[in-house]
């Protein structure tokens, strides 16, 4: 994690004319990055030249990225403060929590920018370690810069750390088959590969990790409900924080302590992380927008908020509500930063992102054969019998307002890690999926206690890794749609290079049909968020 020393007087006023400069209405396009790149130069040069380090970031500094420029702002101290235990090394392999999360990335990492550290570095840098950064963790050669360089391709390449964990011993499946490219095959250990989530935006959290390992009573945890939350959240994170010192940074289990786990709790609850400027829509807050991330320090939230599943089964999802808790509403219009917009001329770059909210708030989506959503609900489904399909929008599953995750958690597997019947290169979207393991698991026969022929293969068990569940092989955590610029690749395995990716794998996956210029609207909205 490169640190950044406290801002001068001149620096200050440098931010200052940077913002001034993007408030000018006619200022379009490349020039935009142009200036931000510009920023971020001449602050790396004033360090260069003092020969100091940067301690804190304050809020309205701006990060460069392929959509233009993100901002991470904190509701406490005014900025980030890069001493707190969040940015120590309190493991034994030298990594830190902003390893893997840097305030540059949205508090994620982006794989372009893990390639420059390995460029940087020849692949020394912390987040290269065999423990979870490489292929696998045995047969490899990372004692030379080209040995280094293929042990850690998934990281360099797609962003993706590799995740261990044993098959529950009360599994009601056995996995028959593990094929993987790198030669973790062990059936009992099972490594998949998933991009670190973001620790921002937590507040809205609904579970936590993908799989919700760390909100789940098989590891010890708590279930996010309506009736504990924030507490629940909280001690989740605490939990979290633990658990990642341990096994990423190789801890010993005595940090963080305590009072540790609070402050990076209290330091990552205060974040808020969201696109403030785009490449040719300008600040995403200007003519009447309301993008950026402060928007988003005073958004309404509890959890089961706009719940899209409570008004077709009021059981579920409870107590579900839009204005307050239990009102039964719903209102697919999970976006409206960018409605003043929407009058804009036809040609501007800002009416563009309004038609892509208007897509995502309303294009009509066929959803069918997602697990958590059509099958019975003995099994997960909605209802008894299961639901063949749901006309649904994007807000269907990312519900949570103006945020874009689920507000309840509901683990869904929409087959972003299923390979395709047609080709098992590919997942259900098309999307490539040969640099995946496959993994094949059949359900326990319970009088021989041998596999049964009901089997699934897949690139990630899920959920069904933490609670043994076969009828939750695959299914995953939707995750916060803010910052997306500053963290590709996307879905939790990296299989969207790009945001345009991410839409055609929908497009592919539902039948979504989409022409080009909605496609490139609707990218542009996504690309702002």
């Amino acid at each position: 994690m490169r640190t950044f020393a406290q801002p001068s007087r001149f620096m200050r006023r440098l931010r200052q004319f940077l913002t001034d400069s993007f408030q000018l209405q006619r200022q379009k396009g490349r020039f935009i990055l142009c200036a931000v790149f510009l920023a971020v130069a001449t602050l790396l040069a004033i360090v260069g030249v003092s020969g100091g380090q940067f301690t804190f970031i304050p809020n309205g500094t701006f990060f460069a990225n392929s959509g233009g420029a993100s901002e991470t702002y904190s509701t406490t101290s005014g900025g980030i403060d890069l001493t707190g235990p969040f940015f120590q090394s309190i493991g034994t392999n030298g990594r830190s929590c902003a390893t893997c999360h840097q305030p540059s990335d949205a508090m994620s990492v982006a794989a372009a920018n893990i390639q420059q550290r390995f460029d940087q570095t020849q692949g020394m840098d912390p987040i290269f370690r065999t423990v979870d950064g490489s292929n696998c963790n045995h047969s490899i050669d990372v004692s030379t810069v080209v040995g280094r360089s293929a042990a850690y391709s998934l990281l360099r390449t797609r962003g993706l750390i590799r995740i261990a964990i044993a098959v529950p011993t009360n599994a009601d499946y056995q996995v028959v088959n593990v094929s993987s490219p790198y030669g973790c095959n062990e059936s009992d250990v099972i490594s998949m590969y998933r991009r670190p989530l973001p620790t921002t935006n937590l507040r809205f959290l609904s579970t936590v990790m993908f799989d919700g390992r760390e909100s789940s009573p098989a590891t010890g945890t708590t279930k996010i409900l309506f009736s504990n939350y924030p507490t629940s959240l909280l001690n989740d994170l605490a939990h979290q924080s633990v658990d990642a010192t341990i096994n990423h940074a190789q801890g010993d289990g005595t940090r963080p302590t305590l009072a540790e786990q609070q402050q990076i709790v209290n330091f990552e609850m205060a974040l808020f992380t969201a696109q403030t400027i785009g490449n040719y829509a300008g600040r995403l807050d200007a003519h009447g927008a309301n993008g950026g991330p402060v928007a988003l320090t005073t958004q309404p939230f509890f959890l089961s908020i706009n719940s899209s599943v409570n008004p077709l089964v009021p059981t579920l999802e409870t107590p579900g509500g839009l204005v307050t808790p239990g009102d039964g509403k719903f209102t697919p219009a999970i976006f409206n930063p960018f409605d003043a917009w929407a009058a804009l001329p036809a040609t501007s770059p800002r009416a563009a992102v309004a038609r892509g909210q208007a897509i995502f708030n309303s294009k009509p989506i066929n959803i069918t054969g997602v697990a958590g959503i059509n099958d019975d609900s003995s099994v997960g489904g909605l209802v008894a019998g299961g639901i063949h399909s749901l006309q649904g929008t994007c807000g269907t599953c990312h519900d949570t307002p103006n945020v874009g995750n689920h507000s309840f958690p509901t683990p869904l597997n929409i087959g972003t890690g299923d390979p395709s019947p047609s080709n098992a290169s590919a997942n259900l979207g098309g999307s490539d999926v040969s640099y995946l393991p496959a993994i094949t698991v059949c359900k326990t026969d319970l009088v021989t206690s041998g596999p049964t022929s009901i089997c699934k293969t897949t690139t990630d068990l899920g959920q069904a890794l933490i609670d043994g569940r076969f009828d939750h092989v695959g299914k995953i955590k939707g995750p916060i749609l803010r910052g997306l610029s500053a963290r590709a690749p996307y879905f939790h395995n990296g299989s969207a290079q790009s945001l345009l990716d991410a839409v055609q794998f929908h497009e592919c996956r539902f039948g979504l049909v989409l022409t080009p210029h909605e496609e490139s609207d609707l990218v542009a909205f996504l690309s702002v968020l």
